[in-house]
Formats: structure tokens, C-alpha cells, sequence
């Protein structure tokens, strides 16, 4: 395990939650102080290390450089070329029509759930393949391991019910020679989300969750349209793919929509309350939250946060909950994160 760096807070630490809690509003629309992707891009600096992004760089209407987010090869060259700036990653590509991420969001998710490790372990953030984190629902992409594992040496486990997607993951690993710190497998049974993934004597830190937030595919096709006319594309003359930022079915929308979804997590995590530390999952809808919220209290967790996030305009914030006392948690990080 590598030498650990002392956690300094982006701002007032939060109080510890005895149960669910209402969201801690952030000061204001900023990324995480540890992000790497404050401020604009520098598109020379990454068009010289990944030369294939120059033809999909355009001037904005302020006169900016960017890339033309209503072209899924755009967006998908411009992810790898910000992998490889800043995380590393030499080889990353994924099917058509997969999901697509946000690399500063998802990074965002990851630097909020160290602070939430750190919080209860002096200050210091815990580093390296001690460390053991479990993405459910890891999808083509594979970021949050990468990422997490790039930032934090973590070991990720990344799960998913869609074969072609863990195909691609395992094709970034091997090309990365990160067999070591990422393992993949996939959940059989596609009602199922934790029960029957994990192995009896397995043990995780963290798990992180990005779960599908639409309850249908109409719903997932609306929520696209209105990002189009976010972004200024909603243009009648010109054809734009039905979802700007790709996704199947599994990755968009479940029967029951996020809130379903992330009750039932909930619901399963408690079938395995010792194995995991802290569990988390991102919650796009605030008025998810009050469910949420009603869910941990009935399955008797311990403790629980919401943490907000923000990315320019958008709002974000992960659910986190533990069914492990003070005593339990200081014991387990006694265990496995002091004797390595």
C-alpha cells in the first residue's frame, strides 16, 4: 500500500448522519478541489498527445474552442484523449451506441467518496490495492475503475449484466496491462443486482453505482430531447442520433426508474451488511430522495449521507450508507487498511 496523503477538506467537513439526511448544499457549481479538470481544456496540449481529436475540435458561439458534444465520435475520441492526458490510459475505445460518460462527473463521484473514507480515518485519504472497490454496473466504458485506480492505486471489481459490455471493459484492462487491479465479472441473474455477485469471503471498502434513471425508453428519448435543447442542437434540418450520449436499454432505463433501482440496491445490501464498508449509488433526481431516505431506515442502516455534487449546471449528489457502528468501522480499517 502506498504512503497515504494527508485528506485536506474542499470545505467544512460534514457532520457525521446518525440516519438519513437531508442533502448538504455545496457553496457553489464547482468540480471537486482534486479534479483534474478545473477550468477550459487545453486543446493544443491534447490534440498533440492524441492528434485524432484536431478534426472534431469546433469554435463555440463564444468563441471557444470545444468539441461538437451532438457527435458520438466526437465525444467518444474526446474521452480518450482526456484518459490518456490525464489518467494514463493508452488504449480506450467502446461499442457504438454504449454509454458514453462525462469523465469530470464521473471523477467528481470518486474524489467525494475518498473524502467519505477519509472522514472516519483521521483525515487520510486510504490509497492502494488494499483498498477494494466494487463498481456495480461498471458498463463498456469501465471509467470509474480506471480513474478510481489511476487517482487512488484502489482495486476495483467492475460488475455488469450485459455480456458485450464487460467484452469491451475486459478489452480495455488487458490493453492497459491492468489485470492486476481490475477484475470484472458479470451478475447472471438480470433481476438481480447484488445478491449472488458477491463471494462469500469478499470484502469491499466502497461501492459505487451509476444506476439507470429513467423508468422507460420513451422517458430516456424525452430526457434526451431536453438535452438537446440545452445544448442549442435541436435543430429540425440536421439528423442527430436519438441519444446524445449513447446507452443501451440496461445502462438508461429500468422498470420502476432509479428510484426502484436504487431502493432494491438498498434492499440487497442488507442481505450483506458485513461484507461492505460504506455503499453508495449516484441519485439523479432529488425528488428520489425521500424514498431513498424512507428505504435505509427500513432495512436499519446505521448511517447514512447525501453528498451534492455540481458540474457547471448540472446537479448531482451519491447516496452513501453503512450498517456498521463506530466500533465496527474502526475495527475494519484496524483490519485491513493499518496492517498492510
Amino acid at each position: 500500500m502506498t504512503k497515504p496523503e494527508p485528506f485536506k477538506p474542499p470545505r467544512k467537513k460534514p457532520k457525521p448522519a446518525t440516519s438519513a439526511k437531508p442533502a448538504e448544499t455545496r457553496e457553489k457549481a464547482s468540480l471537486h478541489p482534486r479534479n483534474r479538470h478545473q477550468g477550459r481544456y487545453d486543446f493544443p496540449k491534447l490534440i498533440k498527445a492524441s492528434p485524432e481529436l484536431g478534426q472534431f475540435v469546433i469554435i463555440n458561439p463564444y468563441g471557444k474552442e470545444s468539441i461538437d458534444f451532438a457527435n458520438p465520435a466526437a465525444v467518444r475520441v474526446f474521452n480518450r484523449a482526456l484518459l490518456k492526458a490525464f489518467y494514463g490510459i493508452a488504449h480506450w475505445d467502446i461499442p457504438t451506441d454504449y454509454l458514453c460518460p462525462p469523465i469530470p462527473g464521473r471523477a467528481d463521484y470518486l474524489h467525494f467518496l475518498a473524502d467519505l473514507l477519509a472522514e472516519y480515518n483521521d483525515g487520510v485519504i486510504p490509497r492502494g490495492a488494499a483498498i477494494k472497490a466494487l463498481d456495480v454496473g461498471t458498463g463498456a466504458n469501465c471509467v470509474y475503475p480506471l480513474i478510481g485506480h489511476s487517482e487512488y492505486g484502489w482495486h476495483f471489481v467492475g460488475s455488469d449484466i450485459d455480456k458485450i459490455a464487460l467484452a469491451s471493459a475486459t478489452t480495455i484492462v488487458k490493453a492497459n496491462n491492468l489485470g492486476k487491479a481490475i477484475s470484472l465479472r458479470q451478475q447472471s441473474d438480470r433481476s438481480l443486482i447484488l445478491k449472488g455477485l458477491l463471494h462469500t469471503e469478499e470484502r469491499f471498502d466502497i461501492t459505487l453505482c451509476n444506476p439507470p434513471f429513467h423508468a422507460s425508453a420513451e422517458e430516456a428519448l424525452s430526457g434526451s430531447r431536453r438535452k438537446w435543447r440545452a445544448l442549442g442542437k435541436a435543430d429540425p434540418k440536421r439528423k442527430l442520433p436519438v441519444l446524445n450520449f449513447g446507452g443501451q436499454a440496461a445502462e438508461l432505463w429500468c422498470e420502476g426508474g432509479e428510484a426502484r433501482f436504487v431502493a432494491q440496491l438498498i434492499t440487497e445490501s442488507a442481505q450483506v451488511p458485513d461484507q461492505v464498508l460504506w455503499f453508495s449509488t449516484l441519485v439523479s433526481k432529488a425528488s428520489n430522495l425521500p424514498l431513498i431516505q424512507s428505504t435505509l431506515k427500513k432495512v436499519g442502516a446505521v448511517e447514512s449521507r447525501v453528498v451534492e455534487m455540481s458540474q457547471g449546471q448540472k446537479q448531482s449528489r451519491f447516496v452513501a450508507w453503512t450498517f456498521q457502528d463506530k466500533a465496527q468501522q474502526a475495527a475494519w480499517r484496524a483490519e485491513r487498511w493499518n496492517s498492510r
